[in-house]
């Protein structure tokens, strides 16, 4: 079905009787991807055996080509006329899309249904972009009224909105096809084509030396007030444009593209407006994800501390908290990209070290002078080592604790900080630091493959 000549993709026009067919096309942005299309209007997108040939086969197309492989899904599931040879060619098409991973970007864009086996396709995507009618489930309404005797609708069980807000499966929400273009495209400007290249410089009129002193006007004085960490982050890119990913699931950690210096990154910030910045689970396995991605396709990260920890709780501890706080350390623990950590405000505890430490194994940790490392809060403190203690005598170890514990500059003296700089000096530091870090490369352990903790 493919048209391959020597190393040189001349044509992919893979077409069968069916709902899917697939080609090779040029962006608007001047980016070629392998396009594949899944046209619910046809016996309502069922997938047939040989259909998801076709999927299978521009997947494979796109690993082997090395372009990125962008798929506009609508499809009612397997064909439940043609039986298990439906689900056989399910599974390939599976198979050929996981291979895909860390190889080449792979993007989904949901315009319809996408129902048991094709819900689970999208799941294995690096992002998904659903339109506002769009929705997703492994098992429908029907199913869950049968075995659960709860009725619920399309929209509540698996519409855009709830993979937006819920799940987290929707990276980003639009109107239409055209506009999931748009943002496919945006999102293209900041990744290569495939795990081999780096990410082409951002055209930016923006200079590395510019001063930013907004970033640190947008902290409070108070060390519990918060602000929107997603200001800060555009005070420090170029041009102020950063594309946030998932940016209505766990809310509490923030997500972004962006250029710096004309490098593009990926920025991980703590979001002090949403559950004081903590992390829990859904916040661990956003950020994780994400680094994982950035990893994969060499974006450098910059990271962006201001935590007061872990969220506490029996629920979130029973859900499995410790897997999942797992995963962010283990994410950070294996990047080998150029890693930059800024402490702005609060980090404390097993967050801190969450959060690329600098013994994680950062390139460079900086922290603003009203950064704040420790076990925990004076607060926190107090309570545990001052409980028998009066009102005054705990005002005044809070006090003293604060003082002699909640600085930057203890930790800088023991080299776990790099250097104190100020916001105004940040974004200068960071471009430089990313000229300097434009050559990094690690040194791979040689293994057949890591065992994260899912």
């Amino acid at each position: 079905m493919l048209l391959i000549v020597g190393d040189e993709l001349l044509a992919l026009q893979a077409k069968v009787p069916g709902a899917a067919s697939a080609d090779v096309r040029t962006l608007a942005n001047g980016r070629s991807v392998v396009w594949l299309n899944v046209d619910g209007s046809h016996h309502k997108g069922a997938l047939s055996g040989a259909a998801s040939e076709v999927i299978a086969n521009a997947a494979t197309s796109a690993r082997t080509q090395g372009l990125p492989f962008v798929a506009v899904m609508e499809s009612s599931g397997a064909d439940i006329l043609e039986g298990i040879s439906a689900l056989h060619g399910w599974g390939r098409a599976a198979r050929s899309i996981a291979e895909c991973s860390g190889v080449v970007p792979t993007i989904f864009i949901v315009t319809g249904p996408a129902v048991s086996g094709p819900a689970l396709l999208i799941g294995l995507a690096d992002v998904v972009v659903m339109t506002n009618d769009a929705y997703a489930f492994v098992s429908g309404p029907t199913m869950v009224a049968e075995f659960t005797g709860i009725n619920v609708s399309t929209d509540e069980l698996g519409g855009a909105s709830t993979h937006a807000r819920t799940s987290g499966a929707a990276t980003a929400v639009v109107e239409t096809l055209g506009d999931a273009i748009e943002w496919v495209e945006a999102f293209l400007s900041f990744v290569p084509d495939n795990v081999n290249q780096l990410p082409a410089n951002v055209d930016h009129g923006d200079s590395d030396d510019r001063a930013t002193p907004e970033a640190g006007d947008l902290i409070p004085e108070s060390s519990t007030g918060s602000y929107d960490v997603r200001s800060v982050i555009s005070s420090l890119v170029d041009d102020g444009y950063q594309l946030e990913l998932r940016p209505r699931w766990a809310t509490n950690v923030v997500t972004s593209l962006a250029s710096i210096a004309g490098y593009p990154v990926g920025i991980v910030a703590n979001q002090p407006m949403s559950l004081a910045g903590t992390l829990d689970i859904p916040a661990s396995q956003k950020a994780a994800r994400f680094v994982n991605f950035c990893d994969a396709f060499n974006l450098p990260i910059i990271t962006l501390v201001d935590t007061p920890g872990f969220y506490p709780g029996k629920d979130l501890e029973w859900r499995g908290m410790i897997r999942h706080g797992a995963q962010l350390v283990f994410a950070y623990g294996r990047a080998t990209v150029p890693r930059i950590c800024v402490i702005m405000r609060k980090s404390y505890g097993g967050a801190y070290i969450v959060m690329d430490s600098k013994k994680m194994g950062n390139d460079l940790c900086l922290a603003w002078p009203s950064a704040e490392l420790a076990v925990m809060g004076a607060g926190q403190a107090a309570a545990i080592l001052q409980r028998r203690a009066t009102p005054e005598e705990r005002a005044a170890f809070e006090a003293d604790y604060s003082k002699r514990l909640l600085n930057p500059y203890i930790a800088a003296e023991r080299g776990y900080v790099d250097a104190v700089v100020t916001p105004e000096e940040t974004r200068r530091e960071l471009c430089s630091a990313l000229h300097m870090l434009r050559d990094k490369r690690e040194r791979l352990v040689s293994r057949k493959h890591d065992n994260t903790p899912l």
